[in-house]
């Protein structure tokens, strides 16, 4: 077996100590060492370079962030970063996420070694997935960013939230509507769609996995490059043409109707395919509610979540689309809803605007 080669980056010995001794279990992934500062790791990487690093970006003088950038300039890696869950500690994640970044670690200011070793499956996958994920090189301006999923007895479906769609939820009505679900490499390519998207077009439901506090700063970015509004959504929130609404991290996001209109219902909940929000909610949801009135769209991500959930779109009669595997990040959560029969169209990255307008379905 070739294992995952990992460089750590903290500047606090209890976080190096803790992530070290839970990868060293992984008998796919080889800790090639650790550093306490970006010089220090600069000196490891002239001697070896690792698949993936593991980086605190929000080090003393911003060395983490100037690390990252010079490492992404000079040789880009897929990087891990722990990040601290602070205002500060999401804005500097964020400029780390635009520059390249492909999976977000969240980690307290409390019971820091306890909470890390409970969350240290999650690292592990986190690794994994970075290994996994296709360079900035072979996909243009793509970014990479997940949730990390707290550990769980077992994995729930969206039976956890709601129920599953019947035909008398799938009355045909005037007002049209998106839902997209995705994960790694989500934040670019969400960018890249809804940045070219006109004034005028559905309203769009999107469920875009990433922890709490960065949902906000990415909406924000995004309104700001976008001629549509994106916003991450309030309970009972209108869905309304020319709006796009992020699920906030840490919480479901279900649609609801009401008469003619649509309405965001933001929740708690169990975690459903390990996530909160969960892209399989929201579609179940979607199903119950629009049926016909809308489409379903899975892109880029790692693992299976969606999937289930398109299917159920389709069975409700809404058209259905996934992200082709040239374009993606990580193919995870497409190549899974094709393998179900939840898809009806495969279209690349720059096409998908064409989707969300209903063109060409």
């Amino acid at each position: 077996m070739t294992k995952i080669k990992v460089l750590l980056v903290d500047d606090s010995a209890v976080v190096r100590q803790t992530i070290q001794a839970r990868l060293d279990r992984e008998p796919d992934i080889y800790v090639i060492g650790t550093a306490s500062t970006p010089i220090l790791a600069m000196q490891k990487l002239d001697k070896e370079w690792p698949d993936v690093i593991v980086l605190n970006i929000d080090m003393p003088r911003r060395d983490g962030i100037i690390f990252f950038k010079k490492v992404m300039a000079e040789r880009p890696t897929p990087m891990v970063i722990c990040s601290a869950i602070t205002e500060k500690g999401a804005e500097i994640t964020m400029q780390a996420l635009i520059a390249g970044a492909v999976e977000i670690i969240t980690k307290p200011e409390v019971s820091l070694k306890n909470i890390l070793q409970e969350s240290s499956n999650d690292l592990a996958t986190a690794v994994r997935a970075a290994a996994q994920a296709k360079s900035q090189a072979n996909v243009s301006n793509e970014v990479r960013a997940v949730t990390p999923r707290p550990k769980v007895a077992g994995k729930l479906n969206a039976d956890a939230i709601l129920s599953a769609a019947t035909a008398h939820s799938m009355a045909r009505i005037t007002e049209r509507i998106v839902a997209i679900g995705t994960s790694t490499g989500g934040t670019q390519a969400l960018e890249a769609v809804l940045s070219v998207l006109p004034r005028v077009c559905p309203g769009i439901v999107i469920v875009q996995h990433m922890p709490e506090k960065f949902t906000a700063l990415f909406a924000k970015r995004l309104t700001g490059l976008c001629r549509i509004e994106v916003r991450e959504a309030i309970n009972d929130d209108r869905v309304i043409p020319g709006l796009a609404l992020i699920a906030p991290g840490g919480k479901h996001m279900l649609l609801k109707r009401s008469g003619a209109y649509y309405h965001v219902e933001v929740v708690d909940g169990p975690l459903v395919n390990r996530h909160r929000p969960s892209v399989d909610v929201l579609f179940r949801s979607v199903a119950k509610c629009a049926g016909k009135n809308a489409t379903g769209i899975i892109m880029t991500g790692m693992g299976d979540d969606g999937a289930r959930g398109l299917k159920e779109m389709l069975n409700a009669g809404a058209p259905t689309v996934a992200q082709d595997e040239a374009t993606c990040v990580v193919f995870g959560m497409p190549k899974e809803a094709i393998k179900l029969g939840a898809v009806q169209k495969i279209v690349p990255l720059h096409e998908m605007y064409l989707a969300i307008l209903g063109k060409g379905m």
